[in-house]
C-alpha cells in the first residue's frame, strides 16, 4: 500500500504523467530520509506533496458517483474536504513503515487528457505493483485514483459509500466520512477537523 501514497506534489515538470509521478516520489522520499524531521514535521511535508498532486474533487465525485449530482454544493464541498483528510490519515501509517524499498518505473499510457503511469515497491521478497491514473488540468497531470496490486482505490470507497447511499443517503455519508476521519485522527493526537488534509486544494 506505500506506493498509493507516493504521488503529488510541487515538481519541476508537471507536463508529463510520468515526470509528474517521478518528481512527486522523489520528493516524498528525500522527506522520509531526512534525519533533521522530527515525525510529525516529516508528515506534514509528506501530506504537502500529497495534497498538491491528487484531484481530490474528481475522486470525490467519482466516489459518490450518483450521489454526487443529487448533493448540494456544500455538502459537495464538505465530503471533498473530509475525503481528502480520511485518504491522507489512512496512509499515514503506510508512508513512515517506509524502509527503504526500490521504487521502479514501468510503462506510461496516455490517451488525450487521461494517462497511467506503472510502478513496482520491490523488497528483497516481493514486488507491489502500482499504477497510478492521472488527468491533465491546463497541462499539468493530477493524480484522481491510485491502482494497488490491481485494486482501485476510488472502486473500493465508491463500492463503501454507495451501499450507505442506498439505505441511508447523503446525511449518513456525511457522518460516516466524519467518523473515519475523527478515528484516525484520535489515533495520531490531531484534532478531529484540521490538520494535513484541512484544506485540499482545487484542480
Amino acid at each position: 500500500m506505500l506506493g498509493s501514497v507516493l504521488i503529488s506534489a510541487a515538481a519541476a515538470d508537471f507536463s508529463t504523467p510520468r515526470g509528474r509521478v517521478q518528481d512527486s516520489v522523489d520528493r516524498v522520499l528525500e522527506i522520509l530520509r531526512d534525519p533533521a524531521l522530527d515525525r510529525d514535521g516529516r508528515w506534514l511535508k509528506v501530506a504537502a506533496v500529497i495534497r498538491a498532486g491528487f484531484d481530490f474533487r474528481s475522486m470525490s465525485q467519482s466516489v459518490l458517483a450518483t450521489q454526487w449530482k443529487k448533493a448540494t454544493p456544500e455538502e459537495r464541498e464538505q465530503f471533498t474536504r473530509y475525503f481528502s483528510q480520511y485518504i491522507e490519515d489512512v496512509y499515514r501509517e503506510k508512508i513512515e513503515a517506509y524502509a527503504g524499498q526500490e521504487v521502479v518505473y514501468g510503462k506510461e499510457v496516455v490517451e488525450g487528457d487521461l494517462a497511467a503511469v506503472d510502478m513496482d515497491i520491490r523488497t528483497t521478497t516481493t514486488s507491489i505493483p502500482v499504477t497510478f491514473r492521472l488527468r491533465s488540468n491546463n497541462g499539468n497531470w493530477f493524480c484522481y485514483d491510485v491502482i494497488i496490486e490491481g485494486v482501485s482505490l476510488v472502486a473500493n470507497y465508491r463500492g463503501t459509500f454507495a451501499a450507505i447511499s442506498r439505505n441511508e443517503g447523503m446525511d449518513a455519508i456525511m457522518t460516516d466520512i466524519q467518523q473515519r476521519v475523527a478515528r484516525y485522527r484520535e489515533r495520531h493526537g490531531q484534532a478531529p477537523d484540521g490538520g494535513p488534509g484541512a484544506a485540499p486544494e482545487s484542480h
